[in-house]
């Protein structure tokens, strides 16, 4: 075992990716139709855990509910959980670790389903132009955490690139410094172009 502590000697270069040479099923569970479940009724340390194995390939999801250790119910419905969400809840511990913790994360689907009823009730009762707005609504706080828009790069090194503002001066300090070639009496054939720094 080595003694080494602290950060790997040589970072990698290119982020490992699991099944790099393999083409995935868009269909599969995992891939971009039919997404993982949220994360819900466990310690922050416990989702780290989890969402590690999601990314490197570790993760394996429940064919079939699993047995509760507290109840005995087949009510266990997401993979590395060993209580099922009704005790987890009741006894508010984490539903992987069974450890007592004050947060835990996600939400129960009691609560998930109860938000989803009054939202259908708002818009079966809504006008058609309040109906639309309600829903583009919903749709743009679900892809608000997972899709980022690509930001502008930094500008600060505008100058340093180009040293002229718009294109049309920087071509004109082109032409002006073959220009200045030209008038130095050298009469040699080159045509080089020669861009100013």
């Amino acid at each position: 075992m080595s003694t080494r502590k602290g950060p790997p000697k040589h970072q990698n270069r290119v982020a490992w990716k699991p099944d790099a040479g393999k083409k995935k099923n868009e269909t599969e569970l995992g891939g971009r139709f039919r997404p993982y479940s949220d994360i819900t009724g466990i310690c922050l340390r416990c989702r780290d855990q989890i969402e590690w194995k999601r990314r490197y390939g570790k993760y394996k999801p429940l064919v079939e509910p699993a047995k509760c250790q507290r109840c005995g119910k087949r009510a266990v419905r997401q993979a590395y959980h060993n209580i099922c969400a009704a005790c987890a809840k009741e006894s508010k511990v984490c539903a992987k670790c069974s450890c007592r913790v004050e947060q835990i994360i996600g939400r129960d689907i009691e609560e998930v389903e109860a938000e989803r009823k009054t939202l259908d009730e708002a818009i079966k009762n809504a006008r058609e132009r309040d109906r639309r707005s309600l829903l583009r609504a919903v749709n743009k706080n679900k892809t608000d955490g997972t899709v980022k828009t690509p930001q502008i790069a930094d500008r600060s090194r505008e100058g340093d690139l180009f040293p002229a503002s718009s294109l049309d001066e920087y071509a004109e300090l082109s032409r002006k410094s073959v220009d200045d070639e030209d008038d130095d009496g050298d009469d040699d054939s080159d045509d080089e172009v020669r861009i100013c720094n």
